[in-house]
């Protein structure tokens, strides 16, 4: 593995050559990384490039692209610098748009572009005399996915995890010959932090993370206060660890992890990638939420479930919140200490339903996924 600047060019530059874009926020990363690493497998004669926006991708890649030699890693213009950033923070990035339009140039050398975000697919949106093939992989999975995003059409291919989610696509018109259910990838990201010992004392792990979007999230209405009765409870050990954007909508979040922080059966993140990595999904013994698609990956392994619903959302007359069939829906805060008190007693009611929906919607979560991903890039980087 070499370390390019965006104009320079790495190894076997004669060969063909896949592009993976890490240009996003780090939640992204296991869910991508997985299938460079497939590809990088399967294909050692390939050249693979690793284009990331910052300092703080490149930390967290350069680890682990080195055990590749076919991977080199590179800066994409405008790459931010940010030597000051803790390690496995989310770091704030550059402007997305002009480094997508200096960025395109430069992937014209590569037979396929593969993202996980939308963003990425201006590019082969409002550019397609460039030609450019992108594949498009999901983060996350679950009802409440944007799949009619206009941008979505131009992928040339679309990576979702599960025959139940390609079905949603095909509804809406899409080709069926350009999506492809693979499994779902993140569940093969070997790179994720330990868990083991956040705690002092033996007890059950609660994971509560709620949504940054304040029309989806139990944090403005009940988050102080759920913070303060967790804070006060001895029963359960506690991880807080919100999506990573809730912070930027709610300027105040930190102070309030912060302040409770120093107890011994509180842990509090809000900048690490153990937030995103799948670590505290695999930790919890019960998950506390309201709109997070990480309690799908939670529900690979079935286990208790609350969901906060403050906004007293008619939940089962849409489809946006059909994972609340997994657990008891709380309509009011009063109820929180009865609810997590009876949680694991109840789970029997809930189990087969967890299990039929984590399959139903991630698919396989093996280590096939991402050799299905790689698959697909490589036949058509082979074309």
């Amino acid at each position: 593995m070499r370390l390019s600047s965006s104009a320079a060019v790495g190894p076997a530059a004669a060969l063909p050559s896949v592009a993976f874009l890490f240009l996003g926020e780090t939640l992204l990363i296991p869910h991508l990384w997985p299938i460079a690493e497939a590809l990088a497998q399967a294909a050692p004669d390939l050249a693979i490039h690793i284009w990331v926006a910052t300092s703080a991708h490149e930390r967290l890649l350069a680890p682990w692209a080195a055990a590749w030699p076919n991977m080199s890693l590179r800066r994409a213009p405008g790459f931010r610098d940010l030597p000051d950033l803790p390690p496995g923070a989310n770091p704030p990035l550059p402007p997305k748009l002009p480094m997508l339009a200096r960025l395109a140039p430069l992937l014209r050398s590569s037979a396929v572009t593969v993202c996980a975000e939308q963003t990425s697919l201006w590019i082969p949106f409002l550019a397609p005399w460039l030609g450019l093939r992108f594949v498009k992989t999901s983060h996350g999975v679950g009802s409440m996915s944007a799949r009619d995003d206009r941008r979505r059409r131009a992928a040339t291919r679309m990576l979702v995890p599960s025959e139940r989610e390609r079905t949603t696509y095909l509804a809406r018109g899409f080709d069926p010959a350009r999506v492809v259910a693979t499994g779902y990838v993140k569940a093969s990201f070997r790179q994720r932090t330990s868990a083991a010992a956040l705690f002092a004392t033996d007890r059950p792990i609660l994971l509560y993370t709620p949504h940054w979007q304040r029309h989806r999230s139990s944090w403005w209405a009940w988050g102080r206060e759920i913070v303060a009765f967790l804070a006060a409870q001895d029963r359960w050990n506690v991880i807080l660890a919100p999506h990573q954007r809730l912070f930027e909508h709610d300027p105040e979040a930190a102070a309030v992890l912060e302040a409770v922080a120093h107890l011994p059966h509180m842990h509090c993140d809000r900048q690490s990638f153990a937030m995103v990595d799948g670590s505290y999904t695999a930790a919890a013994d019960l998950y506390l939420g309201d709109s997070s698609s990480q309690v799908v990956e939670y529900l690979a392994r079935p286990r208790p479930c609350l969901f906060l619903n403050p906004q007293k959302i008619d939940w089962q007359a849409t489809d946006d919140h059909d994972f609340w069939r997994c657990g008891d829906v709380v309509d009011r805060l009063s109820d929180l200490e009865d609810a997590l008190a009876t949680a694991s007693n109840r789970h029997p009611i809930y189990a087969a339903t967890q299990q039929s929906f984590a399959q139903s919607s991630l698919g396989d979560t093996s280590d096939q996924a991402p050799k299905n991903c790689a698959k697909t890039i490589l036949s058509l980087a082979q074309r």
